[in-house]
């Protein structure tokens, strides 16, 4: 296994390990306090034991390496784990905004206020060491699964902080309809959240092309190869922290087979000097031949 599937692998445990302490310390504060907030956090920090559960088998997945079935690897199973735990994200907030309501309406009250301060306090310090390591991970190996686990990390300092801004309005102020208002703000903040963890896992469960500043850069690269005449039907995508091209290059019609598979392995080594974690697929056709039709047989090389 690699490293980076190491590192993957290790902050999606440690990720599993916060989450059951944070589980442990919201589930008595929420039952001594009856405060919505810290039931919104609790059902947030079990949602987030389950994700992160669903983001290690995510991870362990992409790391197989390729084979007889899946010939571009894995990588699609941490979009898929990223999704899973955007459906959970959702379910909480349905639940959160349900109970929230229900207070608004009944006028219920919070109690020991003090106890459900402390644990939001100490469930902030747990999760500022996890999110500092995440970020580390996520530097290192720009995992779409451990970047999907850190927005509900994220998500849990500003829950905990709107707890106690809850608990504190409702007992100290006596603003009784602190907690329920604060509970809805946190199911809005939830789904919001999961609305742009979303996103990135739908783009690369549908193959979305790169962004235009990552193709110019490629096909920048490909521009200073002296032996091209154009390149055409460029296509990309991304499976993981896996990337893919394939691509038809327009070359001198005289040479021989043997020449233009040297000028292949020639582009082959340009471009993996400057991506190095790209898988490609070049396709020679000798200059001037078209074969398809629309956008990709237009010439695409910077120069042309």
């Amino acid at each position: 296994m690699s490293q980076g599937a190491n590192l993957n692998r290790g902050a999606a445990l440690a990720s599993i390990l916060v989450a059951v302490m944070l589980v442990g310390l919201k589930a008595r504060a929420a039952f001594s306090t009856g405060s919505t907030a810290m039931l919104g956090s609790l059902a947030d920090s079990a949602l987030d034991l389950v994700a992160s559960l669903a983001t290690l088998a995510g991870v362990w997945v992409a790391a197989q390496p390729a084979d007889e079935r899946h010939r571009f690897g894995h990588g699609k199973a941490e979009a898929l784990a990223a999704m899973f735990q955007v459906m959970l994200i959702s379910i909480s907030v349905l639940a959160i905004c349900v109970r929230s309501f229900e207070h608004l309406v009944n006028g219920e009250r919070t109690d020991a206020a003090a106890e459900g301060i402390g644990v939001s306090l100490i469930a902030m310090a747990f999760t500022l060491s996890l999110l500092a390591w995440q970020r580390h991970v996520i530097r290192k190996t720009d995992s779409l699964a451990i970047a999907t686990d850190h927005v509900h990390y994220q998500s849990d300092l500003l829950l905990n902080l709107a707890v106690i801004a809850a608990l504190a309005l409702d007992q100290l102020a006596g603003f009784a309809k602190a907690d329920p208002l604060f509970g809805i703000a946190i199911a809005a903040w939830l789904g919001w959240s999961a609305w742009r963890a979303s996103r990135r896992a739908i783009e690369q469960l549908m193959d979305r092309e790169w962004p235009a500043e990552k193709k110019d850069r490629f096909l920048d690269v490909l521009a200073r190869h002296p032996d091209l005449r154009g390149v055409h039907d460029l296509r990309t995508r991304t499976s993981g922290n896996q990337d893919f091209v394939q691509f038809h290059v327009w070359v001198d019609p005289n040479m021989t087979v043997r020449e233009a598979h040297k000028v292949m392995d020639d582009i082959e080594a340009r471009l993996q000097a400057e991506f190095p974690d790209v898988e490609i697929i070049i396709h020679p056709d000798p200059e001037g031949l078209v074969d398809e039709v629309g956008i990709a047989a237009e010439d695409v090389l910077p120069s042309a």
